[in-house]
């Protein structure tokens, strides 16, 4: 019997040994679980504040196309204007030619009859 329980009391110090390693490993699991959470959540922070920062970029770039916009449509009006005001001084700059060019002719013929 003393035999037997020599074998018994080795059983039950490897099964201590067991539980004491499977404890082990759980604390071991534990941590490494605390740390991946603790990434998880810095990683989680980081895309808010990259979503956030990224939200106010698109906004900004939104204001900055509307404004190029209405510049190209000012810009387009200006240079339409701009011809206009160019066609009609070229259209006065002959029709003063003509002018010159009649008053010349017409005073050229007064002194040629007197």
């Amino acid at each position: 019997m003393t035999q037997q329980g020599a074998v018994l009391q080795g059983y039950n110090n490897e099964l201590v040994k067991c539980i004491e390693d499977l404890c082990m490993q759980k604390e071991e699991l534990n941590k490494q679980i605390q740390q991946a959470e603790e990434e998880r959540n810095k990683l989680q922070h980081e895309i808010q504040v990259l979503s956030e920062q990224l939200e106010c970029v698109c906004e900004n770039l939104a204001q900055k196309v509307a404004s190029r916009n209405e510049l190209d449509k000012i810009l387009a009006e200006t240079e339409a204007a701009y011809m206009k005001i160019l066609d009609s001084s070229r259209t006065l700059l002959n029709v003063l030619k003509k002018e010159v060019g009649s008053l010349k002719h017409s005073s050229d013929l007064k002194t040629n009859v007197t």
